[in-house]
C-alpha cells in the first residue's frame, strides 16, 4: 500500500474543517493550519446561519453522532421578508413561504460539532500561513508558517495546498474599508431605519462607557455608522491552479442576502473529496478538475443571484425574480458528484 497524500489546509473555520472530514474520508493525510492560538470557544451570542437540507445530511455523514446536528439547531421553517416605514412605524410583510426547510444556528455550534468529531493532533493552531510554493514538477507544494507564540518560521510540505480562510474580496465593517473604485466589486448596502444625527450623538456617548477606547474611536471616526456596507466579487473563471484549491468564502465570497456562505463551504468540502477519493491519488489533477467542473457553475449562479437579492432589497433591482429563498438556483438540491 502506497504512502497517503497528504493535504494542507489554510484556515481552521468552518470550510477547513468540512474539508478535513471529507478528506480524511478520502483517504488523505490531512494538516489544518489556523492563526487563532486556540479553539473557538462555545458562545451563545455570535453568527448566525442556515443550513439547508442538502448541507445537513453531509454535515451528519461526518459525525459519530448525527442526532447532535438536529439538537444544536432550530427550525427555520418560515422565510419571510418584510419592509419598515420608520416613519410610520409600520411593518408589512413582502412575501411568506411556509415550506422552507432550513434550520437556524450558531457559528460556533456548528464549528464545534465538525471540529469535535476529528483528532486533535490534525490542527496547528497559533500558526500564521506566510506563502507557498509548489515544487518545479508540481507534484509538491510547501507552505511556509509562522508561529505566532514563538515568531519562529516552519515549511510545511504536501501533496495538495487547500485555501480555506477567510473572505476573499468580501467585506461588510461599517464602512471602514472603502472598495468604492474596484470595479470587480459590487455593492450592496443594507440601512435598517431612519437615521438621525441624535441617533448619532447618542451612540457615540454610549460608546465611550461600554466600549474600549479603540473601539469608540472607531465608531466615531465612521463616517456612515449605521450604514452597511457588503462588497462581494465577481465569480472566478477557475478554483484550482495546479495542486492548490479554494473551497468556500476564499472561492466565492457572496453577500449573506441567499444563505449560501456556510452551506457553500460544506458542498465544496464534499464534492472535493468525493471527486480526489474517485479519481485517486494518482490522478489528483484530474480530481481537481471534476470538483472545478462540478461545483464553479453552482456557486458562480448562487453568488450572482444572492447578489440581485440584495439589490431587490433595496429597491435598486424591480424585475425579474421574487425575493423567496426557493428561487435560488439549485435550491433543492446542487449536484455533488
Amino acid at each position: 500500500m502506497g504512502k497517503k497524500m497528504k493535504a494542507i489546509i489554510v484556515g481552521g473555520s468552518i470550510a477547513g474543517v468540512s474539508c478535513a472530514h471529507s478528506l480524511t474520508l478520502a483517504g488523505w493525510d490531512v494538516l489544518v493550519l489556523e492563526k487563532s492560538s486556540e479553539p473557538p470557544a462555545r458562545s451563545p451570542t455570535g453568527a448566525g446561519l442556515g443550513l439547508d437540507p442538502q448541507a445537513r445530511t453531509i454535515i451528519k455523514s461526518w459525525l459519530s453522532h448525527p442526532h447532535l446536528l438536529d439538537e444544536t439547531t432550530l427550525p427555520l421553517s418560515i422565510d419571510q421578508n418584510q419592509a419598515t416605514d420608520s416613519e410610520k412605524k409600520v411593518r408589512r410583510v413582502l412575501t411568506r413561504d411556509e415550506s422552507f426547510d432550513f434550520r437556524a444556528a450558531y457559528w460556533s455550534d456548528i464549528h464545534g460539532l465538525l471540529f469535535n468529531a476529528l483528532p486533535e493532533t490534525m490542527f496547528l493552531w497559533g500558526h500564521k500561513f506566510l506563502s507557498f510554493v509548489m515544487s518545479q514538477d508540481g507534484s509538491t507544494v510547501k507552505v511556509e508558517t509562522l508561529v505566532m507564540e514563538t515568531q519562529e518560521t516552519v515549511e510545511i510540505q504536501g501533496d495538495l495546498l487547500v485555501a480555506a480562510d477567510g473572505y476573499s474580496g468580501y467585506c461588510a465593517w461599517r464602512g471602514v474599508f472603502d472598495f468604492s473604485g474596484d470595479e470587480n466589486s459590487e455593492t450592496n448596502n443594507s440601512v435598517t431605519l431612519k437615521v438621525s444625527q441624535e441617533m448619532i450623538n447618542k451612540m457615540h456617548q454610549e460608546a465611550d462607557t461600554i466600549w474600549i477606547p479603540e473601539l469608540a474611536r472607531l465608531m466615531k471616526e465612521t463616517k456612515e455608522p449605521f450604514l452597511n456596507v457588503i462588497y462581494d466579487c465577481d465569480p472566478l473563471e477557475r478554483i484550482f491552479w495546479g495542486n492548490v484549491v479554494l473551497v468556500g468564502d476564499a472561492a466565492h465570497p457572496t453577500t449573506p442576502h441567499g444563505l449560501r456562505s456556510t452551506n457553500m463551504s460544506v458542498l465544496d468540502a464534499e464534492v472535493l473529496g468525493k471527486c480526489l477519493g474517485e479519481c485517486g491519488p494518482e490522478n489528483l489533477s484530474l480530481g481537481l478538475e471534476e470538483y472545478q467542473r462540478i461545483r464553479l457553475p453552482v456557486v458562480s449562479k448562487q453568488v450572482l443571484y444572492a447578489r440581485r437579492l440584495g439589490r431587490i432589497k433595496q429597491g435598486l433591482d424591480r424585475g425579474g425574480i421574487g425575493l423567496e429563498q426557493k428561487h435560488m438556483p439549485f435550491f433543492s438540491g446542487a449536484p455533488l458528484v
